[in-house]
């Protein structure tokens, strides 16, 4: 096996700082998955962040702080939303070996990438939707059976905190959460709240990376967990029309 670069075979180090135990064979994949992005890159939009310092950490760290946050079993089902160049959802499945995830990307070329990407690495139990969130999770294509199905559902980067909930809540069981990423996150909290209250959860914590003992690597980052405690109304997600003409 190839020997790791200086920013990759510093993840095992930095990610057992809250509790997650990452292989010399999981950073290979990972490195192996950022050689892969930087060259298709070139041919389609899928990141700004190209180096391969920052896709370590601003990546796969990023998205690792999720085994952070939450007491996981390791074998979740995962929907990941919005999910461009696979971060969260298939950096979660490399680190989470028994993770079955689905991964919900709208742009065509992004979603053929996850595609491509995941037969590349041979990572098993990755569904890759090439859908819009709000459609896949309405109550009409319930015969999807997609609502109320997940254990864990994220976004990162994915509008606004009261958005991302909306997004997420539905494909949630009772029981299961969200975990929401954000940097500055305080003026979002209040529409976040009024959101989950309204479609069938409630904020349980704010988790800076400071807390999770990497704010030196990933400074100023927040995790939203937002916890599911009752069915969604049916009416929830809005279509995209209604949820612009009346956001949270």
């Amino acid at each position: 096996m190839p020997v790791a670069s200086a920013p990759f075979a510093a993840l095992a180090r930095e990610a057992s700082r809250f509790g997650l135990a990452i292989t010399a064979e999981q950073i290979a994949v990972c490195e192996r998955y950022a050689e892969e992005l930087i060259v298709r890159n070139t041919s389609v939009n899928l990141t700004a962040i190209t180096e391969p310092a920052d896709i370590a950490h601003k990546h796969f760290l990023d998205s690792w702080t999720a085994f952070g946050v939450r007491r996981w079993t390791g074998r979740e089902r995962v929907i990941d939303v919005g999910s461009g160049a696979g971060f969260p959802g298939l950096a979660l499945r490399i680190a989470g070996r028994h993770l079955r995830v689905t991964l919900v990307e709208s742009v065509g070329k992004k979603a053929r990438f996850l595609e491509d990407v995941s037969a590349l690495l041979g990572l098993g139990d990755v569904e890759v939707r090439n859908e819009r969130a709000e459609e896949l999770g309405r109550a009409e294509v319930l015969r999807q059976d997609r609502r109320d199905r997940y254990d864990v559902a994220t976004a990162r980067a994915v509008g606004t905190l009261g958005q991302s909930i909306e997004y997420l809540l539905p494909f949630l069981r009772v029981g299961g959460d969200a975990i929401v990423w954000k940097g500055r996150v305080e003026s979002e909290l209040p529409g976040g709240r009024k959101a989950a209250a309204a479609i069938g959860g409630e904020i349980a914590r704010v988790v800076p990376t400071s807390e999770l003992g990497v704010g030196d690597v990933l400074p100023g980052r927040n995790l939203v967990v937002v916890r599911k405690t009752r069915a969604t109304p049916p009416r929830y997600p809005r279509t995209s029309a209604d949820a612009r003409r009346r956001p949270w």
